[in-house]
């Protein structure tokens, strides 16, 4: 099995690589780059290219390791034991998979996203080490022993928002996503939006990259705002044109608010721009 991208997903020479290495060496792929530069898609694109399923656990600062591998509803048990339900007996009816056991007991060969991992607490990724790296867990309520048949495709996503323990670093295979180039940002345009006029590429891409090499800006923005931003300017026929006129609401590009996410940002192009035309 070799990754090479798909249709609607462009992936670097890099990327490629990191994904194959992961694949061969058995180990999961923690991948870290800005928001917004596909982390998420690439398991969703990966699973599509392989015609497998995608087990996706988007990760919260509540969530707790254990929720990956089983939950065990001891609340349920002692209602229904109330109630007289039979099912009460056999333990197993109040234990719900995880998306780790999901994974492991999967008929093909499963995709599992572990999503922005470093939003949990800091012993989230220590609390998984063994279980990503022998593939099993144990099951204390019913003494069942959960081993993987078949290695999943781990991919883990990091948006750099804390560091992780060298220990889990080690079990991973690492790539960090460098932000795309002028011309891979061209490239991944022509992919969402193949019938938009190059033109309007062009102009869109200068302000672009203008906006994100601007000093001092709190959000800078990232690809997947460019495409909405797009979206809006072929939806609202806005010329390239527009695009180069500098007084413009201000110095502001047209439909600013795909781009500038806080007022921060939005007063300080305006500045930026006020000053360049004195």
């Amino acid at each position: 099995m070799f990754f090479t991208g798909t249709d609607s997903y462009i992936a670097t020479a890099a990327l490629q690589q990191a994904v194959n290495a992961a694949v061969v060496l058995e180990k999961p792929l923690l991948i870290k780059g800005e928001p917004g530069t596909g982390k998420t898609l690439l398991a969703e694109e990966l699973a599509k290219s392989l015609n497998t399923d995608l087990l996706q656990w988007h990760i919260k600062s509540t969530t707790k390791a254990q929720q990956g591998l089983y939950e065990y509803d001891a609340v349920s048990r002692l209602r229904d034991s109330q109630l007289g339900d039979p099912r009460v007996h056999d333990i197993a009816n109040y234990i719900k998979q995880g998306k780790l056991w999901q994974a492991f007991t999967a008929d093909k060969r499963p995709v599992l996203l572990i999503d922005e991992i470093d939003k949990a607490d800091i012993e989230f990724p220590n609390d998984l080490l063994l279980e990503l790296d022998k593939m099993e867990f144990h099951v204390y309520e019913t003494g069942q022993q959960v081993k993987a048949q078949v290695r999943p495709i781990v991919i883990i996503t990091s948006n750099n928002e804390k560091e992780l323990p060298d220990a889990f670093l080690r079990r991973c295979f690492f790539h960090y996503i460098d932000f795309p180039s002028q011309q891979e940002m061209a490239q991944i345009i022509a992919v969402h939006y193949p019938d938009i006029t190059q033109k309007l590429v062009k102009e869109a891409l200068e302000v672009f990259f203008k906006l994100r090499d601007v000093p001092g800006l709190k959000k800078k923005p990232s690809t997947s705002e460019l495409l909405d931003w797009l979206k809006l300017l072929m939806a609202d026929d806005i010329s390239p044109d527009t695009l180069r006129d500098k007084t413009h609401q201000g110095g502001l590009m047209p439909l600013f608010g795909a781009l500038l996410k806080n007022e921060q940002d939005v007063s300080l192009v305006e500045k930026l721009a006020f000053m360049a035309r004195r």
